[in-house]
């Protein structure tokens, strides 16, 4: 009978050595799994967190193993690259860091072992991904384990796969469930007895067969519908060997129908289910990737409070945990591969064998119902007959591996939406920041309404939005300052115009939590990504959780806004409270300023400001507090500086009536004199991007300057845009952007 051995603990670990050692070293750390080596340096900024091969050794005994005729190692997670040593024998080694992958030990195990594992996330042009805003954490940063079966046992070899693959196909109020497993060394004696059982573990029926694949009837079947009825069956595989078990496995599943319908949206079981959520990253503050149980079900209930119905397990295979929970809790998921950013010609293999992986891992789980195929893949330039290929190589294998799913893809903003790879998958979404990475908000929407004109029979929907936000705060919120007020005031505008579209079949907000990013140096906190509705601790909730929630949630609330924003200096200042009540009150100090209906969940109070003030918001019985406070002159401590910038903002002369670094480059272009400084700024930008590599080269080809691309640079400042280009390897240096400043502030304004 199968056993599972957890193998965590206490692992000799060193990032000193690229030797494989043939006996325990005696001068290592000793760490308990999970673990990565990036906790710290990988969310520190700077891009430097430590790239490159470490060890991890573990002795064990033959003894030390439950009985067992063959052994596996099973490793949940090594990014990105990995190999495996028993007694000095290479037995295997792994590309792709976010997969289940096993290795079979049995013939190198000795009475005394010690197993070896080198684990590798320096760069390279063959193994996704290379290219992206996060931080490629390294290490053993999920569960290993150590499976014994008996030579006879459901299969451990095919891409990690569980052994069992349940298909079920509704007709009617009856379901047909389809059960095959894959079996290593069957003898023609033995049989397979299945068992299927409800949601409450009572057994409705068990079949027992000679063939390795049976089919069930449900009558009346009850179905997976999405976070409102997450049900799910289950169903064990029994080998048996006269009359004895010899090897079990069992997985769930649900029964549901699905529809991405291009001019009505999302259909779950045949009723129109809107798709509202949220795209998650795997890590945590000061774990890095080498998450707990308790932190993914942290994750997944901070997500159900938020009243999101689907998820974006961006951009990678997540644990296996965590898909659970998505079945459990009613999830709807886009699941994908980390094909992102740049396409590799070297990198293709690797697209296909971690699609595999995807799909054959998670076949089983009802919350899936696209396969992700690629993300922002032309970030570096317009799609090539090689990238083509790959995609349609990926969508091929995706339709032949699991024929009832469909395929997606998700675009960066600026890809043409002629290009041919868009045409490739069943459905399509788009990572749009208007309103955050130039543009404005109100682009989001007429840009999906040109998008449906032109492709009225492609299903299209919003893969990623969002802005950043830290603990900075203004009255006055505009793009880029960073405050949890700009970012309330973005994802109010976005709900309205993204909400009210019923043809986006899905919405994701990116992201559901501040992330590591390494390469980062952004909103005064480096390191980091901080788009997130919660931050990388989990510990607070913006502002803007709340207006989804406001939007989503059933559990009724009521929140005032503004919370770490208490010094004002304004006499009168906004207040804005979120509620899924249709009417809230307002008092400043027991006395009422108001009461208010609002049907999009958004309520704004002008409140007099003298000194200390408690406010409290009323919707029925629900009720929030906070304070304000009036002061004289504005908290510096409230106000964006950004940590290593080369110029902040205050070190601008901007005198009053004529131009700066400091206003958005919409503006500068109305004045004949502005467009003309900017034309030499232009002039530099291309020269300087024709000699760099990667998203630069890119940029290069947007700043031949069409329409679209204008529009979205059009709303950052200068200041803003030579900053967001320092990321992408352009710098200016001080001298450079106080005499560009110079210029502008000898230009009047229109």
């Amino acid at each position: 009978m199968r056993k599972v051995l957890s193998f965590n603990a206490k692992w000799a670990f060193s990032k000193e050595t690229n030797t494989v050692p043939l006996t325990l070293p005696k001068n290592w750390i000793w760490v308990n799994l999970p673990h990565t080596w990036n906790d710290i340096d990988g969310q520190d900024g700077g891009n430097d967190y430590y790239r490159g091969i470490c060890c991890y050794a573990k002795s064990f005994s033959l003894t030390d193993l439950p009985e067992a005729e063959q052994y596996y190692l099973e490793i949940n997670g090594a990014n990105s690259s990995a190999a495996v040593f028993l007694n000095g024998k290479k037995l295997a080694e792994h590309d792709g860091g976010y997969s289940i992958w096993r290795v079979n030990l049995t013939n190198a195990l000795e009475d005394n072992n010690l197993l070896v594992i080198t684990v590798d996330n320096s760069q390279n042009k063959e193994v996704y991904p290379q290219n992206a805003d996060f931080t490629f954490y390294g290490g053993l940063y999920r569960d290993v384990n150590i499976i014994g079966v008996s030579n006879s046992h459901f299969d451990l070899d095919y891409f990690g796969g569980s052994g069992i693959s349940v298909t079920p196909k509704i007709d009617g109020k009856d379901a047909e469930v389809k059960v095959e497993v894959f079996l290593t060394d069957k003898k023609p004696e033995q049989t397979v007895r299945y068992k299927l059982y409800d949601k409450s573990g009572a057994e409705i029926e068990t079949k027992e067969s000679g063939e390795t694949s049976v089919t069930f009837n449900i009558p009346n079947v009850h179905l997976w519908h999405g976070t409102k009825d997450p049900y799910l069956y289950s169903l064990a595989a029994q080998l048996m060997e006269k009359g004895k078990i010899i090897d079990r496995v069992n997985t769930r599943f649900g029964c549901r129908t699905f529809e991405i319908d291009p001019q009505k949206g999302f259909f779950l079981n045949g009723e129109s289910y809107p798709l509202r959520g949220v795209s998650r990253h795997q890590d945590w503050w000061g774990l890095g990737n080498a998450l707990q149980p308790e932190n993914h079900k942290r994750d997944a209930g901070l997500i159900l409070e938020l009243g999101a119905n689907t998820i974006r397990l961006a951009h990678y295979q997540h644990d296996q945990r965590f898909y659970d929970l998505c079945d459990e809790l009613g999830f709807v998921v886009w699941a994908e591969i980390p094909y992102i950013s740049s396409h590799m010609p070297d990198g293709r293999e690797n697209t296909i064998s971690q699609m595999k992986e995807l799909i054959t891992q998670n076949y089983n789980h009802a919350s899936i119902v696209v396969w992700g195929l690629s993300n922002e893949i032309t970030m570096t330039g317009k799609s090539n007959e090689d990238l083509l290929e790959n995609h349609r190589i990926l969508n091929d294998l995706a339709h032949r591996l699991d024929p009832t799913r469909l395929t997606t893809v998700a675009v960066v903003s600026m890809c043409d939406i002629h290009d041919p790879y868009i045409q490739i998958p069943d459905v399509v979404a788009f990572n749009h920041y208007f309103g955050w990475y130039g543009g404005e908000t109100d682009m989001n929407g007429p840009w999906f309404d040109n998008f449906h004109r032109e492709y009225p029979n492609i299903p299209v929907g919003m893969s990623e939005y969002g802005c950043e936000a830290l603990d900075w705060h203004t009255s006055e919120p505009t793009q880029g300052d960073y405050t949890e007020e700009y970012q309330a005031h973005y994802h109010e505008e976005l709900i309205k115009q993204l909400f009210s579209r019923e043809y986006i079949w899905a919405t994701y907000v990116w992201n559901m939590f501040d992330f590591g990013a390494d390469a980062r140096a952004e909103g005064g906190e480096n390191g980091q990504n901080h788009k997130g509705l919660v931050t990388f601790d989990r510990k607070y909730k913006k502002d803007a959780f709340y207006a989804y929630k406001a939007w989503l949630s059933d559990e009724k609330f009521v929140h005032i806004c503004g919370k770490r924003y208490i010094d004002r200096v304004e006499e009168v200042t906004k207040v804005t409270v979120y509620s899924n009540l249709p009417e809230v009150e307002l008092y400043a100090d027991g006395k009422s300023v108001g009461k208010q209906r609002s049907e999009n969940h958004f309520f704004y109070f002008d409140v007099p400001n003298m000194g200390e003030t408690k406010l409290t918001a009323a919707a029925g019985e629900y009720k929030d507090e906070s304070t304000i406070n009036k002061v004289d002159s504005f908290n510096e401590a409230y106000r964006l500086k950004e940590k290593g910038a080369v110029l902040n903002w205050f070190d601008i002369t901007a005198p009053e009536g004529y131009y700066s670094l400091n206003d958005k480059l919409s503006e500068i272009l109305k004045s004949d004199e502005g467009r003309a400084v900017f034309a030499g700024i232009a002039k530099q930008l291309e020269n300087a991007m024709q000699s760099a590599e990667g998203a630069a080269a890119a940029m290069g080809d947007s700043l031949k300057m069409d329409e679209g691309i204008m529009k979205m640079m059009g709303g950052f400042t200068l200041l803003r845009l030579t900053s967001m280009l320092g990321m992408m390897n352009i710098s200016f240096s001080k001298e450079e952007l106080l005499a560009l400043n110079a210029k502008l502030n000898s230009i009047k304004k229109q």
